[in-house]
């Protein structure tokens, strides 16, 4: 895939964290899997959660590090979700799909980011 010539989306204060220790791609992975849900993140893992099959054990403990800048849900951040896929060059169909929303509120969200969408 080529790179982007758009600069890239900035995390919202709330995804910064994730996007520090995990990197772009699995923050948006991890976002679409655990956002909304209260999650304990272990200090120790032991390799049972599903949050360390996704991330690995090394992540789990980078993000226990970080637990005190998290929230005690993990954020939707459908927003930035949004204007990433969009930056990766996702159309916003599949962007709807993906973060199970419609159309018209992706539009919406590419807005907050001063993105225009082809229609």
């Amino acid at each position: 895939m080529s790179v982007p010539t758009r600069p890239l989306p900035k995390p919202t204060a709330q995804v910064q964290p994730y996007v520090d220790v995990l990197g772009l791609e699995l923050t948006v992975q991890f976002l679409l899997k655990f956002g909304g849900s209260e999650l304990y993140i272990p200090q120790n893992p032991k390799g049972r959660s599903r949050v360390e099959k996704l991330v690995g054990a090394d992540n789990v403990r980078a993000l226990a590090e970080v637990s005190h800048l998290l929230q005690r849900r993990v954020p939707l951040a459908n927003a930035w979700i949004s204007a990433f896929l969009h930056w990766q060059g996702k159309p916003v169909s599949e962007i709807a799909r993906t973060i199970r929303r419609t159309d018209c509120t992706v539009r919406r969200y590419l807005a907050e980011y001063n993105i225009r969408s082809a229609a």
